[in-house]
């Protein structure tokens, strides 16, 4: 798009923000109408803000990067979540948070995929990318489908970070996950109870294989007008790894907004 002329290489800034400009954009429309096509600029609103996709993410990304100092995956999950116990966490997640011995409740909720993504950047390998993926969702997210859903959408960024063809990608996705969605379907209206890997994983994936840029992607989730925040916070990262370029104006945004100790995290666990 036109209007966005000055683009920046994932090269130039630390870490990974693809989870949280699609958190912080899709805020402002979630559950509400979204921009009335894929193709209208989308515009940050004063309301536009970080929610529990931005902390809870910044909670995997402080994990991998203390991986090996003896704290479980739960502790940093919810250090995090009582730092900011205002992010609007799930019913059941928002229990959990404060329980003395955190158990998992055998969610397959949209959670266990939003928060993936900085695993993809401290792994090693694809199998240590699985491995990762599974460890930081089965403390809360022991469904199968919760677990499934975490584990796609990190090797799918995996594979974008290291060269995988947009095909690839969909062969892999396709293999786990029924694809043939279509645009007017996913503008269907979805309700609170709809928030689950099985209806959310595909569709970012979708979003993902038909855009042409980071941009497309996150504008391609806002329209479609739902879980707007949580769908673009798992998709944005795939786009952000395939692409490897974000507009400018997403990131200063989103830097704006963030407190440092989310932005310290989420700049923590590249490895070069």
């Amino acid at each position: 798009m036109d209007q966005y002329k000055n683009m920046v290489s994932i090269k130039d800034y630390k870490g990974t923000y693809g989870a949280a400009i699609g958190d912080i954009y899709g805020s402002y429309y979630e559950f509400k109408h979204g921009p009335k096509t894929p193709k209208q600029y989308i515009q940050i609103h004063d309301e536009s803000t970080f929610t529990d996709d931005s902390v809870l993410t910044a909670a995997v990304a402080d994990y991998c990067a203390h991986k090996g100092e003896g704290e479980p995956v739960a502790h940093y999950l919810q250090k995090w979540a009582r730092a900011y116990s205002e992010a609007g966490y799930g019913g059941r997640f928002n229990s959990w948070i404060y329980l003395e011995d955190p158990k998992p409740y055998n969610s397959f909720g949209n959670g266990s995929a939003m928060r993936v993504s900085p695993v993809a950047y401290y792994a090693q390998s694809l199998e240590e990318c699985e491995r990762l993926a599974k460890e930081v969702t089965e403390c809360t997210h022991n469904h199968p489908e919760g677990i499934r859903g975490a584990v796609v959408i990190a090797v799918c960024i995996y594979m974008a970070l290291h060269g995988a063809s947009r095909e690839e990608i969909r062969a892999y996705a396709s293999e786990r996950y029924d694809l043939n969605l279509n645009y007017e379907g996913m503008m269907a209206e979805l309700s609170h109870g709809d928030e689950t890997c099985q209806v959310t994983v595909p569709q970012a994936i979708w979003c993902f294989l038909h855009s042409d840029s980071f941009d497309d992607c996150l504008r391609l989730c806002l329209s479609i007008r739902w879980d707007a925040d949580t769908l673009a916070a798992i998709a944005c990262p795939i786009a952000e790894a395939y692409y490897k370029e974000i507009p400018e104006e997403y990131l200063i945004e989103a830097q704006k907004r963030l407190p440092q100790d989310i932005k310290d995290a989420l700049e923590s666990v590249r490895k070069e």
